[in-house]
C-alpha cells in the first residue's frame, strides 16, 4: 500500500517512564477506513500508544503521523484542530450519570456545533435509532444494561462524525455473550459508516475474524500486523504461540462469528 492508503502512521515511537521503558521502537501503520485491533498481554503498552495517537502523550522518540502530520510536535490550537478528526469511546463509557440518554449523546453538538436544537434533536434521534436505542433517550444511564451503555457512548462518540474512532478496552465489564453482540455492533457501525477504527483489546477470541487488521504488540514493539487470515496461516513461532496461548483456538473464533452473523 502506498502512505497515502494510511491516516496514521507511528514511525519507531519510544516512550518511557522513569526507569520502565514501555515502548522500545512501535513502527504501524493504520490503514484509512478499516478496522485495526491492537491487542497484546496486559502491561505491554496498549493504552499508552492509543494516548499517542490522540496526542494526549508525547513521544521520547519518533513520529506520530495523522495525515502526514507529526501531531507530536503540534501545540494548542494545532493539535486541537487535528483531535476534532477524533471520536472516543472510553473504557468506562464515561456517561453523565446525572443526565438522561438523549442529553449524553447530544452534548457534543451542544458543544462543539452551532446546530439548532430541532437539528440537534434529530440527529439524535438517528443515533437512537441506529443503535437500537429507541425509546431510551428518556432514561437515566442507572436504569441502563452494561452493553446499552456502550450503545449510548458510541452514539455520543458518533455525533460529531469524525473519521477516526478509538476504543479502549470497550467490551470492560461486560459477560462474553453481550461483549460479542458490542463488538458486532461496533464492526456493523464502522462497515456502515466508513470511519477509520482503532480498537484495544484482550478479548481477542471474539474480535478476532471481525477485524480488518490486528496488530500484536509484545515487548514494546508490534511483532505482527496483519489480516485474521494471514495470522492463522503464520509459520512465525512467536504468533503461533500468541494465538495459542491467548487468542485460543482461532479456527473456532472464526466459526463462531460465522455461525452468528
Amino acid at each position: 500500500m502506498a502512505a497515502a492508503d494510511f491516516c496514521i502512521q507511528l514511525k519507531g515511537i519510544h516512550k518511557s517512564f522513569g526507569t520502565q521503558e514501555v515502548l522500545k521502537g512501535v513502527d504501524l501503520d493504520i490503514e484509512r477506513g478499516a478496522t485495526t485491533v491492537i491487542c497484546g498481554e496486559s502491561g505491554q503498552g496498549k493504552s499508552v500508544l492509543l494516548k499517542h495517537i490522540l496526542g494526549l502523550i508525547r513521544p521520547d522518540r519518533g513520529e506520530v503521523l495523522v495525515e502526514g502530520r507529526d501531531i507530536s510536535r503540534l501545540r494548542g490550537a494545532a493539535l486541537k484542530q487535528v483531535r476534532t478528526r477524533f471520536g472516543v469511546l472510553f473504557q468506562g463509557v464515561a456517561l453523565f450519570d446525572s443526565m438522561t440518554v438523549f442529553d449524553n449523546i447530544a452534548l457534543p453538538l451542544r458543544e462543539r456545533s452551532r446546530l439548532p436544537e430541532s437539528a440537534v434533536a434529530a440527529k439524535v434521534g438517528r443515533a437512537l435509532e441506529m443503535m437500537d436505542l429507541t425509546g431510551s433517550g428518556d432514561k437515566f444511564p442507572a436504569q441502563l444494561s452494561g452493553g446499552m451503555k456502550k450503545r449510548v457512548g458510541l452514539a455520543r462518540a458518533l455525533q460529531l462524525e469524525p473519521d477516526i474512532l478509538l476504543f479502549d478496552e470497550p467490551t470492560t465489564g461486560l459477560d462474553p455473550v453481550k461483549s460479542h453482540d458490542v463488538y458486532r455492533l461496533f464492526f456493523a457501525t464502522q462497515k456502515k459508516l466508513g470511519y477509520t477504527s482503532i480498537i484495544v483489546s484482550h478479548d481477542i477470541p471474539k474480535i478476532f475474524n471481525l477485524a480488518d487488521h490486528i496488530a500484536i504488540l509484545h515487548d514494546g514493539r508490534v511483532r505482527a500486523c496483519q489480516s485474521p487470515a494471514e495470522l492463522q496461516r503464520s509459520r512465525d513461532p512467536f504468533v503461533r504461540n500468541f494465538i495459542t496461548r491467548v487468542m485460543g483456538t482461532a479456527h473456532d473464533s472464526q466459526r463462531e462469528c460465522v455461525n452468528q452473523a
